[in-house]
């Protein structure tokens, strides 16, 4: 079964096309940046690797793209889109509604649009997707694949705001949690290690996406237990472009005293925060060379982002009661050892103690960049969420 996973995110696109149910993926590739003139784009093959730099002003631009270099005729690997069985899709936010893999249908494309206000930056995005694909792979079977879904496992305690009643049962206000395909991903993949080199049956791990979308996961035995994210995708870590956490107070003030509209803040939170409301820069490359430059609002901002991190590694060590190892992903903590430096320094406390040369080490594959004595493993692995989409669509198709 030859199935497209199509993984839109605020500012990229991942994407592969994988024959399952073997794994073996056919091509892949990425669009980094979307909305700059120095999107860079890269599609891969066994045989082919193209990388160019173009302007790429949104997702659906991107998209048709991919679906040109697909049938390309020296490049291509299909030659009819009637090759491709299904596309599978991620999308972020599934509400209440959704706590499974489900095949697209116009009811849930509906759901997914009723959810926009509260994952403006992504479900749109995600729609867009689905939309293309739809027109694109016409023949192929449309599959949704829910970052809430990994998440359904919080419980009541961890998941339910402090709020009345009636809006948790009511209006189904809660925390859902989100990025749920990587933090599964790596956390089966951070067990299955930790079982090998470990006499330790029971696991307590924190998994750390950070992306231009950043979150935590605190993961016992296999199952989420609590996430930085919450009823929707900005609060929690500092973001490329959300705020994070903030008092609400903030926002009132914002709006009663200074005279800001609630579509003005919501703006200012979603799209003008974060790393780039502190340093001009969304992005972590260029917020880095900058701070080396001697930039001191870009050295603040890394400080700032490796101290909100820290705090929920404390929190979350105190959730789980122990922890075993903390895990790195996605885009930032997989490659920037600068990031993962400043959060694992004073941390012995807690048994995390990094080994600095082998955290310098850049590598596809699953490494330990902690030092023989450290109590706590520091892993970093590579999430590779569309291989996990994969599996869940294929899975849903053939059982």
């Amino acid at each position: 079964m030859k199935i497209v996973i199509i993984n839109s995110g605020s500012s990229s696109i991942k994407y592969q096309l994988i024959n399952m149910p073997a794994n073996e993926v056919i091509c892949s590739g990425m669009i980094d940046r979307i909305g700059l003139e120095t999107s860079n784009f890269t599609y891969a093959t066994d045989t082919t690797k193209l990388e160019e730099m173009l302007p790429i002003a949104n997702h659906k631009i991107g998209l048709e793209k991919i679906a040109t270099l697909l049938m390309d005729e020296k490049v291509g690997v299909i030659t009819s889109t009637e090759e491709i069985d299904a596309v599978g899709h991620r999308v972020v936010h599934g509400g209440s509604s959704f706590s499974n893999t489900v095949i697209i249908t116009s009811e849930v494309k509906d759901k997914i649009r009723q959810l926009f206000e509260l994952a403006p930056l992504h479900n749109p995005a995600n729609l867009e997707g689905i939309n293309v694909a739809e027109e694109i792979f016409s023949s192929a079977q449309q599959v949704a694949v829910f970052d809430t879904a990994f998440h359904q496992t919080i419980p009541v305690v961890a998941h339910k705001y402090a709020v009345p009643n009636y809006l948790l049962t009511e209006n189904k206000i809660r925390v859902y949690g989100f990025h749920g395909t990587s933090h599964k991903y790596v956390s089966e993949n951070a067990i299955h290690y930790l079982e090998q080199n470990s006499k330790n049956k029971g696991s307590k791990i924190i998994t750390i996406h950070l992306g231009n979308g950043c979150s935590m996961t605190a993961i016992k035995d296999g199952k989420s237990i609590d996430h930085t994210l919450g009823f929707g995708p900005m609060n929690g870590l500092i973001m490329g472009t959300r705020s994070g956490d903030v008092d609400q107070s903030v926002i009132f003030y914002l709006v009663n005293t200074l005279g800001y509209s609630l579509e003005a803040v919501n703006t200012m939170l979603q799209k003008q925060s974060g790393m780039l409301g502190l340093t001009g820069y969304s992005d972590l490359r260029d917020i880095e060379a900058n701070a080396e430059n001697g930039n001191e609002d870009c050295q603040l901002a890394l400080a700032m982002n490796a101290y909100r991190i820290k705090k929920y590694i404390g929190s979350y060590t105190a959730v789980l009661n122990g922890l075993d190892a903390i895990i790195f992903t996605a885009g930032i903590g997989e490659n920037s050892s600068y990031i993962r430096k400043l959060v694992c320094t004073d941390m012995d406390y807690f048994g995390i103690e990094l080994d600095a040369s082998k955290n310098e080490i850049r590598s596809k594959e699953i490494r330990e960049i902690n030092t023989l004595e450290s109590k706590t493993k520091i892993l970093v692995i590579p999430t590779n969420e569309e291989i996990e989409i994969a599996n869940q669509v294929f899975e849903l198709l053939t059982n």
